[in-house]
């Protein structure tokens, strides 16, 4: 039988390995989340870089566009990202922000006035005036089916009219820092209301934090009650919302012959979050066919990588 200090001795003894092995299973596994997050980065570093390769260029016939990825913060392809080009009613996600900015109720209804026309180019619009739709409506039809006099009425009845409303869009642009970034209209209808691809990209990343925008640029279809009553049913511009295989977070399409096709999204290809710019695509099927090559690139690409990477 051990002496009670004999024992006291072999407890102490016994905890102190106890310990031991808790801190060296400690170690260990820290040891492996950091090898892990080692050989993640890596091959997040590798997907990254194999894009950057001359010999792996997309094939884009948008006369800008402009690839940024979101985890790397860097572009991954750039094709004249910093001319200054008119940007029609991709606008119109910079009326969105500054109406949900000013957190006006969106269930007050507004009724469309003979000032929401166009009266620059004349185009037509499906929503008659002297209807009546809710704030969010509008809001939802601008940005979905890129309704003209929705974006007209919105800036409107903002707090001090289209003028405030127009100094708001402004003073958001240099807010993200969109220094080349220039709004004369909420509608896109201007040609005067010019930006480059790198800018965009700041105005679509900060567009993905309001959850509203996310969840109406991505709504393929929509029906709202016109003047006396009659259903109107809307689609959204841009046809990749509709298709299940594209993941996509925000999305806005535009056109005026100054600006030719244009196309902004925030979307996520092989589970890598990209911003995609294209501007100037001639051709009514030019811009939706460049992001389809934009992805396919892309997965080539990481294909490319994750086959190198178990080779090696």
């Amino acid at each position: 039988m051990l002496a009670p200090s004999e024992s006291r001795v072999q407890g102490i003894g016994m905890k102190k390995r106890l310990l031991m092995f808790v801190l060296l299973g400690h170690a260990l596994v820290a040891q492996a989340e950091s090898a892990a997050s080692i050989a993640a980065s890596k091959l997040d570093s590798d997907l990254t870089n194999s894009v950057f390769q001359p010999s792996s260029t997309p094939k884009l016939h948008s006369a800008i566009a402009l690839i940024y990825d979101e985890s790397a913060q860097r572009p991954l392809y750039s094709k004249n990202s910093d001319t200054l080009a008119p940007i029609a009613s991709i606008t119109k996600l910079m009326t969105a922000m500054v109406v949900l900015d000013a957190e006006l109720p969106l269930d007050e209804k507004i009724t469309l006035d003979v000032a929401d026309m166009d009266t620059l180019k004349g185009t037509r619009s499906r929503l008659s005036i002297g209807s009546t739709f809710t704030r969010s409506e509008l809001l939802k039809l601008a940005l979905m089916a890129s309704e003209n006099r929705a974006a007209a009425a919105l800036a409107r009845t903002y707090p001090g009219g289209r003028a405030a409303a127009l100094t708001a869009m402004n003073a958001k642009a240099r807010e993200l820092g969109m220094w080349n970034t220039r709004f004369l209209d909420p509608t896109g209808l201007n040609s005067d209301n010019v930006s480059t691809a790198n800018d965009l990209v700041k105005m679509v990343g900060a567009a993905q934090n309001y959850a509203l925008i996310h969840q109406y640029t991505t709504t393929a279809t929509h029906s709202v009650a016109g003047k006396r009553g009659r259903e109107l049913r809307f689609t959204n511009t841009n046809p990749l919302v509709r298709n299940a295989s594209w993941d996509i977070g925000v999305s806005k399409t535009g056109f005026i012959s100054e600006a030719g096709r244009c196309l902004v999204m925030e979307a996520k290809i092989d589970k890598r979050p990209v911003i995609i710019v294209l501007l100037d695509s001639w051709g009514k099927s030019t811009r939706i066919g460049d992001a389809n090559r934009i992805r396919k690139w892309m997965e080539s690409a990481n294909t490319r990588v994750r086959m190198t990477t178990r080779r090696g």
